[in-house]
């Protein structure tokens, strides 16, 4: 659907543009944007490998595995279910540290594995188990509290100061994560 609407949007942009005699300026913007597009792109790889390869290193250090058991009281408290299941918390631990670092890119694979091994351990259920939705919800809303990725897009694009998006970054994924925690607990209280 949403192919649909941006596509329409575009066309619906390129046409208006021959009728009002500006197509000129249409072919210019989208030749800078899609070289803005692949600037961007480029940077924000590099910083992602950079990170992603430090979460590795800190996964092979035996940080991760320090971090991840300084944060089960927390996983107990979210995924009270989860208590012995020691590889789907791993999982777990290690999508919430990324994303805490504000690594949403690096934080895909250990996301998608923590939920291949919720998934497992509902038995391959059509219905979504309370620890999926849980994760799910608090994955979402993603606590970070250092926005690298936000902190990058504002240095591509020239901010006389990148990191001053920490603060409210930290405020507003507090609030959002706290939002989802109150969520989970509630609909996890009802039958």
């Amino acid at each position: 659907m949403m192919n649909y609407l941006w596509g329409g949007m575009l066309l619906l942009g390129v046409i208006y543009g021959a009728f009002a005699g500006t197509l000129d300026g249409v072919t210019e913007a989208i030749i800078n944007s899609a070289k803005e597009a692949v600037n961007l792109v480029i940077a924000i790889a590099g910083i992602t490998a950079f990170w992603t390869g430090i979460m590795k290193i800190a996964e092979q250090a035996g940080l991760v595995e320090k971090l991840a058991r300084r944060i089960q009281p927390l996983l107990r408290f979210l995924f009270p279910e989860l208590k012995n299941q020691e590889k789907a918390n791993y999982y777990i631990s290690l999508n919430f540290l990324s994303n805490f670092l504000g690594l949403s890119h690096a934080s895909t694979s250990s996301g998608l594995l923590a939920f291949q091994e919720l998934d497992r351990l509902n038995g391959y259920s059509t219905i979504a188990s309370k620890s999926m939705c849980t994760f799910l919800i608090i994955n979402v809303s993603s606590l970070q509290l250092l926005p690298i990725n936000m902190i990058a897009y504002r240095a591509q694009y020239g901010s006389p100061n990148p990191a001053a998006i920490v603060g409210p970054a930290i405020f507003a994924t507090g609030m959002s994560t706290l939002a989802a925690v109150i969520f989970c607990r509630i609909m996890n209280g009802k039958k």
